[in-house]
């Protein structure tokens, strides 16, 4: 599926770029899988590895890992980068919803 119809593939959709020898972004990978079960059906969530997508994650302006980004109808309404709490996370997914 390309980028641009993932992102339009439900009213919200969560895009998180990643890499594996990032340890920030291997301690948020039981959150994400946390989070994707309690949103089931409700948000779409798509997990990145930037070293696999180096032209999205250059097009879509990641310098660094993880880089969480919230999409409601298309459009980016949230973006941040860093390991977070979960419940933070998940609130703000939720808040958009």
């Amino acid at each position: 599926m390309e980028y641009t119809e993932a992102i339009k593939s439900k009213p919200v959709v969560v895009v998180e770029f990643y890499a594996n020898w990032c340890p920030h972004c291997r301690k948020m990978m039981p959150v994400m899988d946390q989070i994707k079960e309690l949103l089931e059906g409700n948000a779409d969530i798509y997990q990145l590895d930037i070293d696999l997508n180096e032209k999205l994650a250059d097009v879509e302006e990641i310098t660094s890992t993880p880089t969480f980004i919230i999409y409601k109808d298309g459009k980016e309404v949230w973006r941040e980068s860093g390991e977070m709490e979960g419940q933070f996370l998940l609130d703000k997914i939720q808040s958009f919803l």
